[in-house]
């Protein structure tokens, strides 16, 4: 199978018609994938590695397309894009595939729905990594309004936000629709209760790039919850830690474990 380019299914969430992505062995142990803000499942999953990483170590790897990314219907209506409902659409594919539980990576924004699924549908999660987001999904992480304004400005020399121009130029670079993500942005950045974090029963691991001037801490996420543990991606930084050899490697230690009952026990 040519990893590089995978062809879509759909699958339908309420009135949002969403594509998803699979490889890999078909009875072998499920692992999800949510990508990041702006990005898509090849972006963030595919070309960095991690599908390649995951299939060879034998798990049957599955990655959609958020809403307003990538091939999925992209609403331009910010209440389109609460985390509570982004989550449902993951819920929604895990529980149409009948593959529960899987394992679930999440990165940056794909964190934050990653924590709204485990709350929401712990069942259906045997183990969790947040990446590119720690004490950011509990404390914020700043103003992202600029960001919305950058997405909408009418090109990237009109935008003066460094951040703003970061993920402006991301978005042009990825072909994405800029007024679907504007959208998102708005409405995708509820924070998470740290209480409920603290009663979290499965294995979680946090992953944050020593240079993430972002995520915030990933220790201090992790120990909120009573089975996490967390990992410090050297000298990455937001955009550069998803596909680092040392996240993935922490990874599948960590799935290892999880599925051998040796490991994130309380």
């Amino acid at each position: 199978m040519n990893l590089d380019k995978l062809q879509a299914s759909r699958f339908r969430s309420g009135d949002v018609d969403l594509a998803w992505y699979e490889a890999g062995i078909p009875d072998g142990t499920p692992v999800l994938l949510i990508h990041g803000f702006a990005s898509t499942a090849h972006v963030n999953w595919v070309f960095p590695g991690w599908f390649k990483t995951l299939v060879d170590a034998g798990y049957r790897v599955i990655a959609l397309d958020n809403r307003g990314h990538g091939e999925s219907d992209k609403p331009h209506d910010p209440e389109a894009y609460h985390p509570e409902i982004m989550a449902a659409d993951v819920a929604g594919l895990i529980d149409s595939l009948d593959i529960a539980p899987v394992h679930v990576i999440g990165y940056s924004m794909g964190a934050r729905v990653s924590a709204f699924l485990v709350l929401s549908r712990p069942e259906l999660v045997r183990s969790v990594v947040f990446g590119g987001l720690g004490m950011g999904m509990v404390e914020g992480v700043g103003d992202w309004d600029p960001i919305a304004d950058a997405l909408l400005a009418p090109s990237l020399d009109d935008v003066s936000d460094e951040r703003g121009r970061m993920f402006r130029s991301f978005a042009e670079q990825t072909g994405s629709d800029r007024l679907a993500l504007a959208a998102c942005i708005r409405t995708s950045r509820t924070l998470v209760d740290d209480e409920a974090l603290a009663g979290l029963p499965m294995p979680a691991l946090v992953g944050v790039g020593t240079r993430d001037d972002i995520a915030g801490s990933a220790r201090e996420l992790a120990e909120i919850m009573p089975r996490g543990e967390w990992l410090d991606i050297p000298k990455r930084d937001h955009m550069l830690a998803v596909g680092d050899k040392v996240f993935k490697a922490a990874v599948l230690d960590f799935f290892a474990r999880v599925d051998s009952g040796t490991g994130a026990q309380e």
